[in-house]
């Protein structure tokens, strides 16, 4: 069992994106502008970091620069408890098969990094819409084609085979209008995925940020923290005007927003939660935030173990 100090706590590179500072992307740059971001978090107090496929795509490196990426990350003394895939469905009609095949080899890599996790999702590209607005999730996005359900479960119920071979485990990110974007249907899914390496990713602040109807977030945690072994967490404002029908939201520390993560983490410590925890931010000064919403964690967790 871990201890607060001992729980592994990530921060998502999400916040460097991918683009190197020669406009290339990333995955391509010296290992010298990975070291930079690296030491960035790390002068942060931050100690491990999710190398998300949003920031360097793992599985898109040869053997060789995965190596270099590797020594890069011992040389700046952190570590990789988690591995995540950012909008890059196994279903996506254009490059599903691609992204099955890079879910496999992260699935191959993890064990190499330490990670006991694979996150992955059913979440898309952006639209241009998307893109364009001040906030993403203010403008409507992909949404899952129920025909293509029965193959999603087949692929991750695959995954989730592979996963068990080399014995990490598979998370799957809950997100708005794809399989698993309540909490109902994403228990549904995993139930028809029924495979022991398979768990739920509770992202409920993708939920949260939305501007249209949703249930109190204690109420979402209370069906999906039973079935999670990761967490990517994050915390909004959330508000409501009943006269007008406007909604508003905006990124928060954990400690500010609206839902209670001092209730919540410990709630799913009490329902058997030892998965790892990857803190995630938008806007601002992203990075800040995610180093103090780690040590928010540890507080919490000090407190909850206690």
């Amino acid at each position: 069992m871990f201890t607060a100090e001992s729980w592994p706590i990530a921060a998502n590179m999400l916040s460097f994106g991918a683009t190197a500072p020669d406009g290339g992307h990333i995955k391509d740059a010296p290992a010298t502008v990975w070291a930079s971001q690296m030491r960035e978090a790390r002068e942060l107090g931050i100690t491990q970091i999710d190398p998300t496929d949003a920031w360097v795509p793992l599985a898109r490196l040869s053997d060789e620069r995965v190596e270099e990426f590797r020594r890069t990350l011992d040389g700046e003394g952190l570590s990789i408890p988690s591995i995540s895939m950012t909008r890059s469905s196994v279903v996506d009609r254009d490059k599903g098969d691609q992204f099955l095949a890079e879910a496999h080899r992260l699935l191959d890599l993890a064990p190499g990094f330490g990670a006991s996790i694979v996150n992955v999702g059913f979440m898309q590209a952006l639209t241009p819409e998307q893109a364009d607005a001040v906030w993403f999730w203010l403008e409507n996005g992909h949404h899952d084609d129920p025909a293509l359900r029965d193959l999603a479960i087949e692929r991750i119920r695959e995954l989730g085979d592979h996963a068990q071979s080399v014995g990490v485990g598979l998370s799957l990110e809950m997100y708005e209008d794809t399989y698993i974007g309540t909490p109902d249907d994403a228990v549904a899914f995993l139930d028809d995925v029924d495979h022991d390496a398979v768990g739920l990713n509770p992202d409920l602040g993708n939920l949260v940020r939305l501007h249209r109807p949703m249930p109190h977030p204690d109420d979402m945690y209370e069906t999906v923290l039973p079935r999670s072994n990761f967490w990517h967490i994050k915390n909004y404002s959330r508000d409501f005007d009943p006269r007008t029908g406007a909604y508003t939201s905006a990124p928060m520390p954990l400690k500010y927003g609206y839902i209670n993560y001092r209730r919540i983490i410990r709630r799913a410590i009490e329902s058997g939660y030892t998965g790892p925890f990857c803190c995630e931010h938008y806007g601002s000064d992203s990075l800040g935030v995610i180093a103090e919403n780690i040590q928010y964690i540890r507080q919490v967790l000090a407190s909850a173990l206690d």
